[in-house]
């Protein structure tokens, strides 16, 4: 490190952030030649975020377990670090060499959440390397995105060369090593290369080999492949034997301190429930497990190799684990002895059992989390929730024999059929658990409850049951908030809401095609950058943008879509069918549940993928 960066550490917040040099961090000499391609790994927000997601720490592993490819990482330098990069003329580097971005073959982004778009595009700025594709030499990196907003990779298509769709350890080596293979030919050109490898590895997106036209209404009129080679769309990559998938058996240990400092133990990847509003528990089927036997190996090379004091089991619904008690019992076996706590952060109230709370360490605060999501059974019917207040009232009451004392309750407001008494339903279900507490002969004795709501705008995403549907205006998201909170009337009940607005652009990035691409542009241009968090999200500045641009909003986030347009999304398939969404969302119109994918097969096309230990019965 010089004494330039050293100085300039010392000037701001938390310069942990930015020093490198952690322990388990991945080094290879570039001196021996045996490194072919370097691979730069960025993470669109502050280090602290980007250092507890799982995914990146199991991609980081995957690459650099070849010999031949080198991974380091990059993450979204904080605002004080931004000013004083640009001050000194400084560009983004990757934390373990310290070299600038432009000088790798690849630069890959995850992309976990649409409000992060601006923060790509400011590190690509930092990193000195042209934002859009076209503008790229062949000698400037390669930039690849993936991660859950690359199944509507549209809106970001000028700025990148290509996406990953679906999972990414066998996908990205296969990637970087064609790209080490078509390099060593010599007279590399970029575009061929692209185009080479969109035949050869499938989930591999490049937009530029595909051409859009839109209707006079600003509907997408045709969207395909402008090569007769090329796939008409690119279906998702997932791995088929998750005992087999890679999991690092050390991880990165930072020196400061992040969101998850502790063990993330994947247990398994997809989700059996089919909530009509989620879009992860569409676009990761078909669940495959891992056995208790390989997680337990797992958790205990972790443990022995990190000191953590806490695992934590990653999964969508992990009460659905069909080996959940096994699993915790052969952990507890080692990890009492160690003082190892387990935690559940996602169970689901009718799963919440008093076997399991004795076992988990998240249980043991005072505090516990569910979802019921909507305030009335009839909305849990539309959005296939599929949870009773009966199962609700069951597992606090579990709780407040324990002990318990506060509880928390996710909902949303602007779903689909709402009405006023499902918005009423919310503080009422709260107060009902109030009441639970009163009548709960076991409750802790002078101890009063308090229970948490906290309620988010719907954004109807791509891949869901809901992806045609609008989202309610910003003035009518307002006005059901404030209704609710009118409602609230329990002084044992608290209540929270999410921004209207930032839901509002939040849909529009969502659902956008490459038109948004100008706005991105535009946004970037302005300097904007950590649009998720509340101190830089500014939407009146967002307006004028759109307004800039030539971009309606509304066109993308407040209009029911038609079921016979061509949606942007429609050139990725995730496994899932259209038809599937269509009958879920008639379903939901109908009031209609469908059951688990455990309990019956709905035909979702997902069992198509393969893998073993899957929920589908036919698959």
């Amino acid at each position: 490190m010089d004494e330039k960066y050293s100085s300039i550490l010392k000037s701001v917040q938390k310069p942990g952030r930015y020093s490198g040099g952690e322990y388990g961090q991945t080094i290879k000499d570039l001196s021996d030649g045996r490194v072919k391609a370097r691979f730069a790994f960025c993470f669109p927000d502050t280090y602290e975020i980007g250092m507890s997601n799982l995914g990146v720490r199991i991609l980081y592993g995957a690459l650099n377990r070849e010999e031949d490819i080198w991974c380091e990482r990059a993450y979204a330098p904080w605002a004080d670090m931004e000013e004083k990069m640009i001050e000194h003329d400084m560009p983004l580097c990757a934390l373990e060499s310290g070299d600038p971005l432009s000088m790798f073959d690849i630069v890959g982004f995850t992309l976990q959440y649409e409000m992060c778009y601006t923060n790509v595009l400011q590190m690509l700025k930092l990193a000195k390397i042209p934002l859009k594709s076209a503008d790229r030499t062949n000698d400037q990196p390669i930039i690849i995105g993936g991660g859950p907003c690359s199944y509507n990779p549209e809106p970001l298509a000028d700025f990148f060369d290509c996406f990953s769709i679906g999972e990414g350890e066998d996908m990205l080596v296969e990637f970087t090593k064609l790209l080490i293979e078509e390099k060593a030919k010599g007279n590399f050109d970029r575009q061929e290369f692209l185009h080479y490898a969109a035949t050869k590895i499938k989930g591999l997106y490049v937009p530029s080999l595909y051409e859009v036209t839109y209707k006079e209404d600003g509907t997408i009129g045709s969207f395909g492949p402008i090569y007769p080679d090329v796939p008409k769309r690119v279906t998702k990559r997932i791995m088929k034997d998750m005992d087999k998938a890679y999991f690092p058996d050390k991880v990165v240990m930072p020196y400061i301190e992040t969101v998850q400092d502790r063990i993330m133990l994947e247990v398994y990847r997809g989700c059996i429930r089919g909530c009509r509003f989620c879009q992860a528990g569409m676009i990761y089927r078909p669940v495959r497990e891992k056995t208790p036997e390989v997680l337990c190996r797992q958790a205990k090379c972790l443990y022995e190799n990190t000191g953590y004091d806490e695992i934590s089991l990653s999964s969508l619904s992990i009460s659905d684990y069909t080996e959940i008690e096994k699993l915790t019992t052969k952990l507890l076996e080692w990890t009492d002895d160690k003082k190892v706590n387990l935690s559940l952060p996602s169970l689901r109230v009718d799963s919440f059992t008093k076997e399991l709370m004795e076992k988990i360490a998240s249980v043991r605060s005072s505090s516990l989390t569910f979802a019921p999501e909507a305030g009335t059974q009839r909305l849990r019917d539309v959005i296939n929730k599929n949870v009773r207040e009966e199962d609700l009232f069951r597992a606090v009451g579990v709780a407040f024999d324990a002990g318990k004392t506060t509880v928390k309750l996710y909902f949303m407001n602007g779903l689909p059929t709402e009405t006023a008494d499902d918005l009423l339903g919310i503080p009422k279900l709260a107060s009902d658990v109030v009441h639970q507490f009163y009548i709960n002969p076991n409750r802790p004795k002078g101890k009063s409850p308090q229970v948490t709501i906290s309620v988010a705008c719907f954004v109807p995403k791509p891949f869901t049951p809901f992806q045609w549907e609008r989202q309610d205006t910003v003035e009518e998201l307002t006005e059901k908030n404030e209704y609710i909170y009118q409602n609230v009337t329990d002084r044992k009940v608290r209540y929270t809401h999410h921004d209207p607005k930032t839901s509002h652009i939040e849909c529009v990035l969502a659902r956008g095609d490459r038109r948004l691409c100008r706005a991105l542009e535009e946004a970037a241009n302005r300097g904007f950058h950590f649009d998720a968090w509340d101190e830089y999200f500014d939407y009146d500045k967002w307006v004028e943008v759109f307004e800039a641009t030539g971009i309606d909003p509304a066109f993308y986030a407040n209009r029911q879509w038609g079921f016979d347009e061509i949606l942007p999304w429609d050139v990725i398939d995730c496994g899932v069918s259209k038809e599937f969404f269509r009958r879920e969302r008639d379903r939901a119109y109908g009031e209609i549940t469908t059951p688990s994918c455990r309990e019956k097969c709905s035909g979702c096309g997902a069992n198509k993928l393969g893998g073993e230990r899957t929920c589908c019965p036919q698959a």
